[in-house]
């Protein structure tokens, strides 16, 4: 009896993990559709700038609009419309395309920000998140100069559209949005037709709504000849969406009027902000706040179900299969099947955000290592390409070049990112440490989860757009002593790691410099203050290994009373988490609590 009830347990929360998957998939794409309408006509008027024309400011143009639009597939299926219309030709394009590159690893960033919680499996979480954020930047850095100076995509895929025969368009493949969108066009529908009409520069665009209409019809004018003479795109009418609701087919209302004009309705679908008075914006706003709360809902019960799930000699099965390399001589294949693994899983699902984000939590739960993700985040990378190629094909033939081009430009992109940044294992550990650093900080400082986002994503993309502007020299000027000056101190400190005695004795440590230039600490707390958290109560972190420091920690102190100036061990490393200070957990002792 206890074996089925065991069995059917197991049974139970993998159905509920399954399902709270699906509701995790359509939170994110109700979060794209929020930013969408919240940010969506300033990302398409961008597209449309002619200061895009820059390569800078097209990259950092592509940054920021992704990172708005929360999907690097709109963003590309925008400058892909915009090239087969003739409005961008592909060299100018390259860039932007990069930079969405780049903007699309914010979502895994935002999913790694709910475990905050814990602060272990933040610092792994934060770093899953970031490895991908890495590989872009650093890919992006090495390519764009080139691109720039050689035009290196350019001519690579200009070769090999010419030597392939693209002469018709395709249809474009929703795959994993079949599932979700009956639930999400429940609550709401954007017309993502219109921010290509806005990027494009069509008139009259700026006025049409991104919240899709009751319907779409179109009007024939038969009066003279049953055939049809004129045609025309005229608003949608609540009436005739009345009317075509009442029909039991509920697809398609003939409804001619006195002067012999034919309506051909088409229902686009009901959904909760249908017909609202609420601005787009607004309805952005409301969508935003529901999706987030149904991520972290989901996510949180995913956690914990997965938690449960992978207990004792399970997860450490799952872990050393997951985390193993193949034997003997094939060992050095497992990191490029898990790069396929991430691509093929990409391709079905149609988005890298899904896949970031879905990885993003098993590594905070340890499951997966860092070094395991890093190749299917490469992977992911190359899927997603795989939107574009499709969005590509469904140009019209006089356009699928051009259109076909830009996108073999996004997917040479990422496999040459891969040829530079994965194959020799001291190239590949660049990202992967970098990217662990960044989760160390952010588990000892975790605000700076928030700043890195809001840095890298937003103010530094339009400090450099605003200073690319005026021309290269200026950005150069002001570009070139920074990049130099962190290749010192990336130098330096690297030097002082592996072989401080090449180092003057004072130059060892960072010591020398004054506080605000070695450290967050001063930093953390004035923002602890901003914050509220410099109260005199701590916050005990509820997992067994803190519960036991801190026991350890109270013991120590009633060894050490009476010895002012000592510091056990074990007390200094809970400081260092940022739990009690000494003098507070002291007290806390003391009293009882």
């Amino acid at each position: 009896k206890k074996q089925i009830i065991s069995i059917l347990s197991i049974v139970a929360k993998i159905v509920g993990l399954i399902t709270l998957l699906y509701f995790f998939i359509c939170s994110l794409d109700l979060l794209s559709s929020a930013f969408t309408l919240i940010g969506g006509r300033s990302a398409g008027n961008a597209f449309s700038n002619p200061i895009i024309q820059n390569p800078i400011c097209g990259l950092m143009i592509g940054v920021v609009s992704t990172a708005f639009l929360q999907s690097s597939s709109t963003s590309s299926s925008i400058i892909i419309t915009m090239v087969a219309a003739g409005l961008l030709g592909v060299p100018t394009a390259i860039p932007i395309i990069m930079g969405t590159n780049i903007g699309t690893s914010v979502t895994g960033i935002l999913v790694s920000v709910t475990q905050a919680g814990d602060r272990e499996v933040f610092r792994k979480a934060f770093s899953a998140a970031t490895v991908h954020d890495m590989f872009n930047w650093l890919t992006v850095i090495i390519l764009l100069p080139l691109e720039i100076i050689a035009g290196y995509l350019y001519h690579m895929t200009t070769a090999l559209v010419n030597a392939a025969d693209l002469t018709t368009g395709g249809d474009d493949q929703k795959f994993l949005k079949v599932i979700t969108e009956p639930l999400t066009n429940l609550i709401v529908q954007v017309d993502k037709k219109v921010l290509d009409e806005i990027a494009a520069g069509k008139p009259g665009s700026e006025n049409k709504s991104l919240l899709k209409e009751w319907c779409e019809y179109e009007v024939y004018n038969v009066t003279t000849k049953p055939d049809i003479t004129s045609k025309d795109s005229s608003p949608c009418s609540p009436l005739l969406c009345l009317q075509q609701l009442m029909e039991p087919n509920n697809v398609r209302l003939i409804l001619p009027d006195k002067h012999g004009i034919v309506c051909m309705v088409f229902l686009v679908g009901v959904y909760i902000f249908q017909g609202t008075t609420l601005s787009e914006a607004e309805v952005g706003a409301i969508v935003l706040v529901m999706s987030l709360i149904l991520l972290i809902a989901a996510l949180i019960l995913m956690v914990k179900i997965l938690k449960s799930l992978l207990q004792g000699s399970m997860a450490s099965v799952i872990q050393r299969t997951i985390n193993a390399d193949f034997p003997g001589r094939a060992a050095c294949l497992t990191g490029y099947v898990a790069i396929l693994v991430g691509a093929i899983v990409t391709m079905l699902v149609q988005s890298s955000s899904v896949v970031a984000s879905a990885l993003t939590p098993l590594v905070g739960l340890g499951v997966v290592s860092v070094e395991r993700v890093y190749p299917m985040m490469l992977g992911a990378n190359i899927g997603t390409t795989s939107t574009a190629i499709l969005a590509a094909f469904a140009a019209s033939g006089d356009s699928i070049q051009a259109s076909f081009q830009i996108a073999m430009c996004h997917l040479f992109f990422n496999l040459t990112g891969i040829i530079i940044w994965y194959p020799l294992p001291f190239m590949r550990s660049v990202p992967i440490s970098l990217a662990k650093y960044l989760g160390s900080v952010t588990s000892e400082y975790r605000w700076f989860a928030v700043m890195y986002l809001i840095m890298m994503f937003f103010l530094i993309p339009l400090t450099i757009f605003a200073l690319s502007i005026p021309g290269w020299y200026v950005l150069a000027a002001v570009g070139i002593p920074i990049i130099l000056l962190m290749i010192a101190i990336g130098i330096i400190n690297i030097i002082q790691s592996k072989k401080p005695n090449w180092l003057p004795a004072k130059m060892r440590t960072w010591e020398f410099l004054p506080e605000p230039l070695r450290s967050l600490k001063p930093l953390d707390r004035i923002v602890t203050r901003v914050l509220g958290c410099c109260c005199k109560c701590c916050t005990i972190e509820q997992d067994a290994g803190s519960l036991q420091e801190v026991k350890d920690a109270m013991a120590s102190i009633d060894e050490k009373k009476g010895e002012s100036k000592a510091e056990p061990s074990n007390i200094a490393g809970i400081q260092n988490k940022g739990m009690c200070t000494i003098s507070e957990l002291s007290y806390f002792h003391e009293s009882g609590v």
